[in-house]
């Protein structure tokens, strides 16, 4: 076994760990995001998520960016080729992220030190929630392995966030039903 694939089985590992300890979503995308960085040595990660009208693209979580960048702007579904074009469920690669035109603010990733970008899509049953962004510090193609292996970390990473809501949905059902129970003793 390659170093590289004790990498992605270490990262994946981590990863299904947080997944089966936390329904914290922020705890498990900050964990992805770090893992992913580390597993296929890369700059950077982010995770972003679609906002309920699905136009824009909130950040969920990142690793290796700055405040700066993060603060960026909002990525508009509409204004970004990149994440139209994976959104609809197709995995992308940028070698040259600051003369694509796909990528909605070149300028923002010079300045990052972004040369390169791989983003797939987090899909739940065949409908995407969100995207996971790699970066690289220097123009190169993400190998095929690499793209397998974000593409189940983003598998996992949707589930996770599923989970996450169905739990979240579940507890407020039940403190909506006690309450409702308590104000019936009560009269």
């Amino acid at each position: 076994m390659s170093g590289k694939e004790k990498d992605y089985y270490h990262s994946l590992y981590e990863v299904a760990k947080v997944i089966n300890s936390s329904l914290d979503p922020a705890e498990v995308l900050q964990v992805i995001a770090r893992q992913v960085t580390m597993a296929i040595n890369i700059k950077a990660a982010s995770i972003r998520l679609l906002d309920s009208e699905g136009k824009k693209l909130l950040l969920g979580s990142s690793h290796g960016l700055s405040k700066g960048y993060i603060r960026k702007g909002a990525v508009e579904v509409e204004k970004s080729g990149l994440d139209r074009e994976v959104l609809s469920g197709t995995n992308v690669t940028i070698s040259d992220a600051c003369s694509d035109p796909r990528f909605q603010y070149p300028e923002k990733a010079r300045e990052e030190g972004i040369a390169s970008v791989v983003v797939v899509p987090l899909q739940i049953e065949g409908k995407s929630i969100g995207v996971l962004r790699g970066y690289s510090a220097e123009c190169r193609e993400f190998s095929d392995d690499e793209i397998e292996f974000l593409t189940i970390i983003a598998n996992l990473s949707a589930i996770a966030i599923e989970n996450a809501r169905l739990h979240q949905k579940l507890k407020l059902d039940f403190e909506l039903q006690e309450a409702f129970e308590f104000r019936l003793f009560e009269d």
